[in-house]
C-alpha cells in the first residue's frame, strides 16, 4: 500500500487549477480506512434554515394592558406582584379616594329624583288618559322623567368607569351605603410584567400601578440584514436554537434601519411559548424553501474545492464517484446543496483531503 504519494499530491493542491475529469477513484477498504475515510447518506430536504440571528421575545401589542388609577386617591394595597399569574376579575388594589364619595353621593340623588318623576309621570299619565288634566302638563312630566332616567344613566357610567363593577353599583343602589374604597381588577387572564406604584403612594387618573401581559403566544422581533432576507415572506417558518421552538414569520417589515441596515421580521411562537421570557434574547433561524427532490443537506466537511467548482465524493461499487454540487444555502453547521443525487447515495464526510489528493493524483 503506497500512501506516500498521496501526501505528496495534497502538498500540490494549491498548485492544481487545471481542469479535472469525474472518473471514479479506486479505493481498497484498507486504504479507506487508513485514511479515515467515512461515509454517511444523503437526505432530501425542501427547507434550508438560515445562520442564527439575534431575537427578542415581547409580548404581542393586543396582549398588553397598562392597568392604571381611573380616580384620585391614595393607594391603600397592592394585592399581586410581579410574576404572578391572574384571572380576569381578580382584584389587584384598593383606592381610598374622596373623590369617589363624592360620585356616590351624586349618583344616589340622581336615583331618589329619578323615583320621584317617575312617580309624577305615571300619576299625570293616569290623569291624562281619564281627561282631568292637559296633555302639556303630562308631556312636562314625561319630560321630566326622561331627565332624570339621562342623569342616572351619565353617573352610573362615569362610576362604572372609575371602576365600580355591576355588582358594587346595585349594592350601592340598594343599601344606599357610601365608599371611599375602590377595587382596581383585572382586565384579562395573564401574569403581572411589573409593578409601577407602591402603596401609600398618591395617584391621580391614568397614574399606572401594574403592567400586564397574556404571554401565549409570544412575538420574536429579529433584526435581519437586508442583504440576508431572501425570500423571506409572511407564513414563511421559524426556529429557536434554545429552547427548541417552531413559529412562523407575521410580518415583515419595509422600513431599513439605518446603523445595521436590518430589517425587522417579526415572528410567533404559539407552541411551546411558555419557556420563553418577554425581553428574552434567543437566536432564532429564518426557513427558504428549496428545490424538490434535488436539494440535500450535507456536512461543511463533505464539500471539496477544486477549480471553481464544489464537489463531494460519492460511494461507488468501484470506489468512490466526484460529483459536482452548486450551494442553495449555508447554515450553521451545515450545508444545503443541489445535486443529482439518487436515493441511498452515500458520501465522504471525513477524510475528504486525502480523497481530493488521489483523485487530481489519478487525473495526471
Amino acid at each position: 500500500m503506497k500512501l506516500f504519494p498521496l501526501f505528496i499530491a495534497t502538498i500540490l493542491l494549491s498548485l492544481s487549477g487545471g481542469a479535472v475529469t469525474a472518473k471514479p477513484i479506486s479505493i481498497t477498504a484498507e486504504q479507506q480506512q487508513a485514511l479515515g475515510i467515512k461515509v454517511a447518506p444523503v437526505k432530501a430536504v425542501e427547507l434550508s434554515w438560515s445562520i442564527p440571528y439575534p431575537a427578542q421575545v415581547v409580548v404581542p401589542n393586543a396582549q398588553l394592558r397598562v392597568v392604571s388609577a381611573l380616580q384620585t386617591g391614595l393607594l391603600e394595597t397592592l394585592l399581586v406582584a410581579e410574576g404572578q399569574k391572574l384571572k380576569k376579575g381578580q382584584a389587584l388594589a384598593t383606592i381610598q379616594s374622596p373623590q369617589l364619595l363624592e360620585q356616590q353621593r351624586n349618583y344616589l340623588t340622581a336615583l331618589s329624583q329619578l323615583d320621584l318623576a317617575k312617580a309624577d309621570w305615571q300619576r299625570d299619565e293616569q290623569l291624562y288618559k281619564e281627561g282631568i288634566i292637559a296633555e302639556r302638563r303630562y308631556l312636562e312630566s314625561l319630560s321630566r322623567y326622561r331627565q332624570a332616567k339621562t342623569e342616572v344613566e351619565q353617573y352610573h357610567q362615569a362610576l362604572s368607569l372609575v371602576g365600580m363593577d355591576k355588582r358594587s353599583l346595585q349594592k350601592l343602589a340598594s343599601h344606599r351605603r357610601l365608599s371611599g374604597s375602590l377595587t382596581v381588577r383585572a382586565p384579562l387572564d395573564g401574569v403581572v410584567l411589573e409593578q409601577l406604584a407602591t402603596p401609600g403612594q398618591q395617584l391621580n387618573p391614568l397614574d399606572p400601578i401594574y403592567r400586564i401581559g397574556k404571554l401565549a403566544p409570544l412575538w420574536l422581533e429579529i433584526q435581519v440584514p437586508l442583504k440576508e432576507l431572501g425570500s423571506t415572506t409572511v407564513d414563511s417558518k421559524v426556529r429557536v436554537r434554545t429552547p427548541k421552538l417552531l413559529g412562523k414569520v407575521i410580518t415583515v417589515g419595509r422600513m431599513v434601519h439605518g446603523i445595521d441596515q436590518g430589517v425587522m421580521v417579526r415572528a410567533e411562537i404559539a407552541d411551546g411559548a411558555e419557556l420563553l421570557h418577554p425581553g428574552q434574547f434567543v437566536q432564532a433561524e429564518l426557513a427558504a424553501a428549496t428545490s424538490s427532490g434535488q436539494s440535500f443537506r450535507i456536512p461543511r466537511t463533505a464539500l471539496v474545492r477544486q477549480g471553481n467548482k464544489l464537489w463531494v465524493f460519492v460511494k461507488h461499487p468501484a470506489g468512490f464517484q466526484p460529483v459536482a454540487v452548486s450551494i442553495a444555502a449555508e447554515e450553521t453547521n451545515t450545508m444545503v446543496v443541489n445535486a443529482s443525487f439518487k436515493p441511498g447515495d452515500r458520501i465522504v464526510v471525513a477524510g475528504t483531503v486525502a480523497l481530493k489528493a488521489a483523485w487530481l493524483e489519478g487525473d495526471e
